[in-house]
């Protein structure tokens, strides 16, 4: 059943005298130097290609040819600030020699827009309010890699220089916004989703089986790789410039690296107490969530009652002289809810909240959609929760505020407290009696800890009533074994242990296992950050919320994801981070400041959803349909025997193979949507 709070009016925060205009959408295009002299042609293909993107883009499209490289760009408009047709896109610069697309928001551009106004240049006067024009302007003037270094916000977008014969490719530092690029014969193709490149005329679509491997493992496919042989994504960070003349040489460049920033921070850490901490850290927090406020549209916040979301939410409610909207979804199961805690929380904040109950049948509903959301494998089964959270935002706003990014920068996930401790007591003893330990635990189904634990939770301290301990106590097992920090990390981070038992196919390797290339870290907190930073945060939770909210064409923003906010994080000392066994310390200070710590005193829970329930309930036959042995056999890719093994102890409650179960079922529905 849905349960929807009474809709009150909402008031939009005032629209600046000065409207600018500032979009969400997908890019796409090509080059095909067969297509040369051939406008029609290109404007044809590539307007086909965007049209796979009208979800990211519904309020207009563009397009533009340059007939003499056989160079199109492509471009699908979410309009969210000044809502007329100024500044339409692929835009080109005053003198004709830059076209670009543009995917996203330069939150600063009015300041980049001041600095150039004063210096004086060709492209005055402005032809429009937009921050695009801006982007060319400060191109042109400062270089591409110099303007990068000065934009702050979230993007990608592809500029073809008419004068140089090159195609730029770039993406965000953080990886907010999307960008793939690949081969299609002798064509350079690219786009904001995969499905924008099926679309091109003779991309044949090959299974990447090292790829898949890595998707079983990790839940999703971690950059640079796509499913798709011969098709990557572009990294954040990374500039990837094509000459139309040797279109083989795909070699991205990084222009910012979390790497650099991080022994930076390490060279300056920061000096002063904990009270200065926690001012510079909100005032920078405060400048973030304003700059990202600035919308014509309604805009509201995605409020999970958690420690990041409630303090961005608070921040938003300052900046705003109207309450703001803020939306979350809760659970009958109240191992997974918190709508409570949310709608107190939107309460004494003073938002204008609504929540949704999610059901199986809201699942239901939404399964068969996901392969199209996720045009390559992903079972973070969060993904579901997101997109009903998205769904419900969009029938009231245009634009939200999220939480994303805090847990990483301020070490909030469970492990960045409790792995270190951990590991230090476990690899005091011999691996082979941790293993013998291990098996023991396993012994026990997961529903028989539930048990245990609901009948003696009340004499247990606060820190140690956990969500699905079951669960964590057989995670607990899997990790016993392993032989050094790293691989307990890996291990954390991995659905499947064993990937090529499963494919068959061995296990590239990933960034996880190049500690080469990591800098030097003294705390195993800090190495799980950075590495939870540049793996998990960008493959997983911005994919995810990406394509939840891009598909309802609601733009999301994150300002915890401001590279400033991350640098100042990275140069504080872990002690202000972690206190007392909880992550986020300095994060909970802010927000005592707006809301009672009563409000927050309670053990972290994830994003989730019972899928270990409905598995054995609502989607037993669908889950027994897409596993089905024989099916499985005539794909001849997976282990079938483990899988049906796996399936057998799910159900039967030996064992809670959730998540394991999931990745294959999100595989098979995508396999079914996709490569079928």
């Amino acid at each position: 059943m849905e349960h929807i709070q009474p809709h009150h009016p909402h008031f939009p925060n005032p629209v600046p005298a000065d409207r600018h205009l500032r979009e969400m959408c997908g890019i796409t295009g090509f080059i095909n130097p067969a297509m040369i002299g051939d406008k029609q042609g290109l404007l044809t293909t590539s307007e086909t290609m965007a049209n796979t993107l009208n979800h990211r883009g519904p309020d207009g499209s563009g397009t533009f040819a340059d007939a003499q490289f056989g160079v199109a760009l492509a471009h699908r408009r979410l309009a969210i600030i000044d809502l007329t047709d100024c500044g339409a896109q692929p835009m080109r610069s005053v003198d004709g020699r830059l076209t670009i697309t543009f995917n996203g928001e330069i939150y600063n551009f009015q300041e980049i827009r001041t600095e150039l106004e004063s210096a004086g240049g060709p492209f005055l006067p402005w032809r429009s309010s937009s921050d695009t024009e801006v982007m060319l302007a400060a191109i042109q003037v400062w270089g591409l890699e110099t303007a990068l270094s000065r934009f702050v916000g979230m993007f990608a977008f592809a500029l073809w220089d008419q004068d140089q014969h090159v195609l730029h490719l770039a993406r965000d530092r953080m990886g907010e916004k999307p960008l793939y690029y690949g081969r299609a014969g002798n064509s350079l193709v690219f786009g904001s989703e995969l499905k924008a490149l099926r679309a091109y005329p003779g991309f044949s679509p090959e299974l990447d089986m090292e790829a898949l491997s890595l998707y079983l493992r990790f839940q999703y496919v971690p950059e640079p790789r796509s499913i798709y042989t011969g098709v990557a994504k572009l990294s954040p960070g990374h500039l990837l410039t094509v000459h139309a003349d040797a279109l083989h040489d795909l070699t991205p460049v990084p222009y910012w690296t979390l790497s650099e920033t991080v022994i930076n921070a390490q060279a300056a850490p920061f000096s002063g107490t904990e009270t200065e901490a926690a001012d510079q850290l909100e005032g920078l927090l405060r400048s973030s969530v304003r700059n990202q406020m600035l919308a014509d549209v309604p805009l509201g916040a995605l409020l999970s009652g958690g420690i990041d979301s409630s303090l961005i939410t608070a921040l938003m409610q300052q900046e705003s002289c109207r309450p703001i909207r803020s939306f979350t979804i809760g659970f009958d199961d109240a191992a997974y809810d918190e709508s409570a805690s949310a709608r107190q929380i939107a309460a004494h904040i003073g938002t204008d909240h609504t929540e949704l109950f999610v059901t199986p049948d809201h699942v239901l509903d939404l399964i068969e959609t996901l392969p199209d959301l996720y045009d390559e494998p992903f079972s973070d089964a969060s993904q579901l929760p997101t997109h009903l959270v998205a769904q419900i935002t969009r029938n009231h706003v245009t634009v939200c505020l999220t939480g994303d990014g805090g847990d990483e920068a301020f070490a909030g996930y469970n492990r960045h407290f409790w792995a270190p401790a951990i590991w230090n007591k476990i690899s005091r003893f011999p691996t082979g009696l941790r293993s013998l330990t291990a098996r023991a635990l396993q012994q026990i189904s997961p529903g028989s800890y539930e048990t245990l634990f609901s009948a003696l939770g009340h004499l247990l301290p606060k820190a140690s009533r956990v969500s699905t301990p079951g669960h964590k106590l057989h995670k607990l097992a899997d990790i016993l074994s392993m032989e050094s920090r790293e691989a307990l990390y890996k291990q954390l981070c991995s659905t499947w242990s064993d990937p090529a038992k499963l494919l068959g196919v061995p296990e590239p390797s990933t960034d996880i296992d190049l500690p080469d290339s990591w800098p030097p870290f003294a705390d195993y907190t800090r190495q799980m950050q950075y590495l939870d930073t540049i793996t998990y945060l960008t493959g997983d939770i911005l994919h995810k919320v990406d394509r939840a909210t891009m598909g309802v064409s609601l733009e999301s923003r994150a300002p915890y994801l401001d590279h400033r906010v991350l640098e100042f994080a990275w140069r504080l000392p872990v002690s202000m981070l972690i206190r007392k066994k909880q992550g986020k310390h300095i994060l909970r200070t802010i927000l005592d400041r707006s809301v009672p710590k009563e409000l927050m005193d309670r053990p972290k829970m994830g994003f989730g959803i019972p899928i270990d329930k409905w598995l054995r309930g609502p989607l037993k036959e669908w889950a027994y349909s897409l596993l089905d042995p024989t099916r499985l056999r005539r794909q001849g890719m997976l282990d079938v025997a483990l899988i049906t093994r796996q399936l057998n102890e799910h159900m039967s409650g030996q064992r809670d193979n959730q998540y394991r179960l999931w990745n294959i079922l999100m595989l098979q529905s995508w396999l079914d949507r996709w490569m079928h």
